[in-house]
């Protein structure tokens, strides 16, 4: 999940301008240096799109624009051109994508990177396009070579038949032939009647590896003669070295060097082990710069100072003030959600190798473009001369859709002549992250005396991801549509609104992507939010909902789906509540229940969760599945625990302890009910991740009367109201 622009393209490319830069543009070679293994590859395969590759020996490469990261994406992908190409499953081989934006660029993000919940929706028409050609030429070849009309011809698992001859010719024998043939313009798609592969549950195509360890992780990269870094950084955004002490560093059995920059310090060592080592035994002295004077307490007061003041208008209807004025019923309220650290399984790591000919870069990535770019500018070289290598990617959640860390170790590595892997610790991985921003929301609405809604008003304060990310995604108005998302344009019916945005920039620290951002940010307000008002206008919390969806019947259908599955209604145990929420974020409809148990410590244990989607066409419903739960799982976490804070400039959690995960043991049974629908797919990766934090936050008021407005839930708890 990782979130980036929630499908909100940062350049519109449309599916036919795709496919006129991809699939029209045919040979792969045409776009890489004469002589190079790509293109030399090139010359004894098919590759008429940038996406797809055949041998003769009948091997099918699926060159991938978007990573894996547990996702699942390499199999639904494949599915998708395994579909149209008329192969199995099992004979695509999906590898990574080189740096290039002008080839793989994400239609919908306009630029080669994997977020925003947005790669089964791009891949949804322009892989299967691109399979569909290529099938369409195979055809054309083996139709040429047995001087029979195409339409004559039928395939299945890569081979190509002519009942009527009875000749059977494969993929792999059909290359020579194939290449000479002009590529058609277009090429129809599969009608829904006659897949064989999409809509049906399939195994990962990433899972054997990883099971007997094979799978190759940028942390597992292995080169001759390379050494391993540990990284210490100055523990204050903006400070710098200012004394460096590392004789009894260099002591250390296994130390190679020690290298510095600006604001950090290498130990290398021949294992990772004595690189730990040698840095724990180094003596810096730090210059902690402007920021040292960072504080929580004041960046929540300058939260709150921001919000008094005016804001940028993304939505307006009607006169929300006016309308709640005169209301029978008011409520208004500030909602706080923290900052976060993504901490991926995997913490930050990079290997880097700088030679007088050229530079490459070994790291799992989210945006390959960038991170080549950085390591080009570290090193002082031409893009040119940086080759990156892509890898298998152990969580992302949005933190390798930054690139700072390649430039950093390309830093260090360019100090020494052997290829340098640069690994972080746990603590340098939080403490040193790009956080979700710390947002303070101010929201009011108005009931009449039946309980309808007659006017409301959010205003939402916090910092720009895309002011500093992608400055090309901001609306000419200054809003940043991340920002917003989900709160300017809700499920529900309510006509009288406005909705405004105040950016305020905390110091001392960079705000980044993080699984969900806008969305998971603004539902949980918006559903908190929701099921206040419906306690305040006496009525149950779905049929409230259910009164404000009557125009939404996809909104409509997983909101009953999801309280139907779920028992809604039916009697609980004294402490145990049930919390619900609907949604449509990431172009995906979900709707989620929570029951959960609070202790009189205050102590809280989920019993159930369950979850209704439609996310439009299913590609693989397993795949489906298994990313809300993971969502859900991840959402919860943070929901309930998770809090990045900060002290003279420092943040104070450094590891699993002080920023905890949800264990195994509490992790709640999750059932995930799939609406079949013939949309178009949606997004999944951060769906449940959004859902999470409110069905969970209400659950907690239904079982014990106090309404959480401060995440997480423990530290709202004690804030409740």
């Amino acid at each position: 999940m990782n979130k980036m622009l929630s499908g909100r393209a940062l350049t519109r490319i449309d599916r036919r301008g795709f496919l006129a830069g991809g699939a029209a543009a045919l040979v792969v070679a045409a776009f890489v240096p004469a002589g190079s293994r790509m293109a030399r590859a090139a010359e004894t395969n098919f590759a008429p799109n940038a996406f797809i590759r055949i041998g003769e020996d009948g091997k099918i490469a699926l060159v991938m624009r978007d990573v894996e990261m547990g996702q699942g994406i390499w199999t639904g992908a494949s599915m998708l051109m395994a579909e149209e190409l008329d192969v199995g499953l099992d004979q695509v081989a999906p590898e990574f994508a080189p740096p290039n934006d002008k080839l793989y660029a994400n239609p919908v993000l306009g630029l080669q990177a994997t977020g925003g919940s947005t790669s089964i929706r791009a891949d949804w028409q322009s892989l299967r396009k691109a399979a569909a050609i290529t099938r369409a030429v195979l055809v054309a070849a083996a139709a040429k070579q047995w001087s029979v009309e195409p339409a004559a011809c039928s395939v299945a698992r890569g081979t190509v038949s002519h009942a009527e001859s009875g000749r059977t010719a494969t993929y792999g024998s059909l290359v020579a032939l194939a290449v000479t043939m002009p590529l058609p313009a277009d090429a129809p798609l599969k009608d829904r009647k006659d897949w064989k592969l999409i809509g049906t549950p399939q195994k990962r195509v990433d899972t054997p590896t990883k099971v007997n360890g094979k799978t190759v992780y940028g942390i597992d990269v292995r080169l001759p003669g390379m050494k391993i870094a540990a990284v210490t950084l100055c523990p204050v955004l903006g400070g710098r070295v200012s004394k460096l002490d590392d004789v009894a560093a260099r002591k250390i059995p296994g130390v190679v060097d020690v290298l510095r920059t600006d604001d950090g310090v290498a130990v290398v060592g021949e294992h990772y082990w004595a690189a730990k080592q040698g840095l724990d035994a180094l003596d810096i002295d730090w210059d902690l710069g402007p920021n040292a004077g960072v504080n929580q307490a004041g960046i929540v007061e300058g939260h709150a100072n921001a919000s008094a003041g005016p804001g940028i208008v993304a939505k307006l209807a009607g006169d929300p003030d006016g309308a709640i004025a005169g209301a029978a019923v008011k409520l208004d309220a500030v909602y706080q959600l923290p900052f976060l650290a993504h901490a991926p399984m995997e913490p930050i790591n990079c290997t880097v190798h700088v030679r007088p000919d050229g530079v490459e870069v070994w790291c799992g990535t989210q945006i390959p473009p960038r991170a080549q770019a950085v390591a080009a500018k570290a090193a002082g070289r031409p893009v040119e001369q940086v080759v990156l290598h892509n890898h298998m990617l152990g969580g992302g959640f949005g933190r390798r859709l930054e690139w700072e860390y390649v430039g950093i170790a390309t830093a260090f590595a360019k100090q020494v002549p052997y290829p340098l892997k640069m690994i972080w610790t746990r603590e340098t991985d939080i403490q040193h992250d790009h956080y979700r921003p710390f947002y303070y929301d101010h929201i009011a609405a108005g009931l009449d005396a039946n309980g309808r809604i007659v006017g409301w008003t959010h205003k939402v304060t916090g910092s720009s991801v895309m002011a500093r990310w992608a400055p090309v995604g901001m609306r000419k108005n200054g809003i940043d549509p991340d920002a917003v998302e989900c709160a300017e344009d809700t499920p529900y019916d309510i006509p009288v609104r406005r909705i405004s945005w105040v950016r305020h920039e905390p110091p001392g620290l960079v705000t980044a992507w993080w699984r969900g951002v806008g969305p998971a940010h603004n539902i949980f307000v918006v559903e908190s939010f929701i099921d206040e008002l419906a306690y305040a206008a006496k009525q149950d919390p779905v049929a409230f909902r259910r009164s404000l969806l009557a125009k939404n019947p996809r909104a409509l259908k997983v909101l009953d789906l999801a309280a139907e599955k779920a028992g809604w209604g039916s009697p609980l145990p004294q402490g145990v509540g049930r919390g619900i929420m609907v949604q449509f974020a990431f172009g995906s409809y979900l709707s989620v229940v929570c029951e959960v148990a609070v202790t009189e410590g205050n102590q809280i244990r989920l019993r159930r969760v369950t979850a209704a989607m439609d996310c439009g066409q299913a590609v693989n419903p397993d795949s489906v599945k298994a990313q809300i739960e993971g969502g859900l799982i991840f959402g919860i976490t943070s929901a309930l625990y998770s809090e990045i804070t900060f002290d003279q400039g420092r943040v104070e959690q450094s590891n699993f302890n002080t920023y905890r995960m949800l264990r195994m043991d509490e992790t709640p049974p999750i059932e995930v009910h799939l609406v079949d629908s013939t949309e178009p797919p949606g997004g999944l990766g951060e769906t449940g991740t959004a859902a999470s934090f409110p069905a969970v936050a209400n659950a907690v008021f239904a079982a014990t009367g106090k309404r959480v407005r401060r995440l997480p839930i423990a530290t709202g708890l004690t804030a409740g109201v």
